[in-house]
């Protein structure tokens, strides 16, 4: 399975220079903790909640001044779009990250896949195997 076949292909994205005030508005009405910096159709960043709290919210600048290009992690680490699933794990193991900005062969975004995706696939996975296993085991 690839990485297109379960990224999230509705993807929140921002211009750098978008306020974080606006960014923070735009995770709230869309539901989402993260919102991909794009230029060009390529991302060049990432905004999480978290990068908002510590950034913005608790160091007090103002939202409406700060840009989402002065508080993004620039060049987010991102997942080809046909990496396989078990690829895109080991890179958020390796890189430390929670959030896959998924890109094509050129390099433009195309999805994004998230932990919580990820964890959701392989329980319904395990939840099959689960089931095979009962199937073929004898009653106690």
């Amino acid at each position: 399975m690839t990485v297109q076949d379960v990224a999230r292909t509705g993807v929140v994205t921002a211009r750098e220079d978008q306020s974080a005030g606006n960014l923070a508005t735009v995770m709230k009405e869309e539901e989402v903790g993260s919102v991909v910096i794009e230029a060009d159709g390529k991302p060049v960043g990432i905004v999480t909640d978290r990068d908002l709290t510590l950034e913005v919210l608790e160091p007090r600048r103002d939202p409406t001044e700060t840009t989402a290009e002065e508080v993004m992690t620039e060049t987010p680490t991102t997942v080809n779009s046909d990496d396989g699933v078990l690829d895109a794990t080991a890179t958020m193991y390796e890189k430390g990250v929670r959030r896959l900005p998924v890109v094509d062969s050129d390099g433009a975004l195309t999805g994004i896949v998230t932990l919580d995706d990820l964890l959701v696939l392989l329980t319904d996975e395990l939840d099959d195997l689960v089931g095979v296993i009962e199937a073929e085991s004898p009653p106690y």
